[in-house]
């Protein structure tokens, strides 16, 4: 079991939170990786289990006026960033009451309400998004800044590097993260690169940047807070590497050939869930009474989303040239 960070001892309520959001996000990609084998979802379905400390820890430390951004393996951000399980379950199946009414499925989530610039299913495509959201809320004086999040495999593109050039120029109000689960698709960090401490790669741009225990929620959260902090107060960017694992394969087509069993479990052995728990056990906040009543509510919640997601109605083909085009950018105000 990897150590927490804590530099405090946290609320019960405060921790059973962050244990109850990991907990639907666990629960969420679970039900959604059954119902893919079902062929109940099509397409693409990149699942985020063992990573869900990362999502939790950011949306902790950031404001609901802040962006936040990142690639295709989206679900937990949407949950995170305060999207229902019905909106989310229901875009999964393609259906009009979906996040993005159907036609975005799992990789391009969206949601204007909760500030959830997407999804994206290009490769390291939201890098360069990352700073312009962030220009757009240093032109307008708001205060707020982009949390912009990748995979591993995003920093080997050019965007990655013309994006921080320009970030750090013009010393704009963007987070980048790195979620660095050790694989792009199927091939690791150590045969791609020389550089496997990926935080290094700010460094030719002299842009500040640190690792993260990304398996663990206080940690990032504390980090988090300090990161966010500078990102605020006008310094320009900053780059974190959350060090983190997903349990499952790439994708659902993914037969996860390229990594051993003793691999994963080491991985598991670090599980944020188990994790929070040991927590509470140490500080005495909390039992399996009050876990055990956790799951039941995430069932529930669950398992309602899967019956919304189902009844929900198909778009109408009518439906398929609307929302193309649009004259009323969400980020930006006059």
């Amino acid at each position: 079991m990897a150590k927490s960070t804590a530099t405090k001892t946290y609320s019960k309520e405060q921790i059973l939170h962050w244990y109850r959001e990991m907990l639907l996000m666990r629960r969420f990609e679970e039900k959604a990786g059954q119902l893919y084998m079902q062929r109940k979802i099509r397409g693409f379905c990149h699942l985020y289990i063992g990573q869900e400390a990362v999502a939790m820890g950011i949306e902790a430390a950031i404001t609901k006026d802040d962006t936040v951004i990142t690639a295709y393996r989206d679900h937990g951000f949407g949950l995170a960033r305060g999207m229902s399980a019905n909106e989310c379950m229901a875009e999964l199946y393609g259906k009009r009451t979906g996040s993005s009414k159907g036609k975005g499925g799992s990789m391009h989530y969206f949601s204007k309400e909760n500030n959830f610039a997407g999804g994206h299913g290009i490769v390291g495509g939201q890098i360069p998004l990352g700073a312009g959201i962030a220009f757009a809320e240093k032109y307008n004086k708001t205060g707020n800044i982009c949390v912009c999040l990748m995979g591993d495999g995003a920093v080997r593109q050019g965007a990655f590097h013309e994006a921080f050039n320009m970030a750090m120029t013009w010393k704009l109000p963007v987070l980048y993260i790195v979620e660095n689960n050790h694989y792009a698709m199927g091939t690791s960090v150590e045969r791609t690169s020389n550089v496997t401490d990926l935080y290094k790669m700010a460094r030719g741009f002299d842009m500040p940047s640190k690792p993260v225990n990304g398996m663990d929620v206080i940690t990032v959260f504390e980090e988090m807070k300090k990161a966010v902090k500078h990102v605020r107060s006008g310094k320009g960017p900053m780059f974190i590497e959350m060090k983190t694992y997903r349990y499952r394969g790439h994708s659902m087509s993914d037969p996860m050939k390229y990594r051993t069993r003793d691999e994963l479990n080491q991985y598991k052995d670090q599980d944020p869930l188990i994790g929070l728990k040991h927590y509470c056990d140490k500080h005495k906040l909390a039992d399996d009474t009050d876990f055990d009543k956790l799951e039941d509510e995430i069932k529930e919640i669950v398992d309602a989303c899967v019956t919304f997601a189902e009844t929900s109605p198909d778009p109408d083909p009518s439906e398929l040239y609307e929302d193309v085009y649009i004259g009323d950018y969400p980020f930006v105000t006059e």
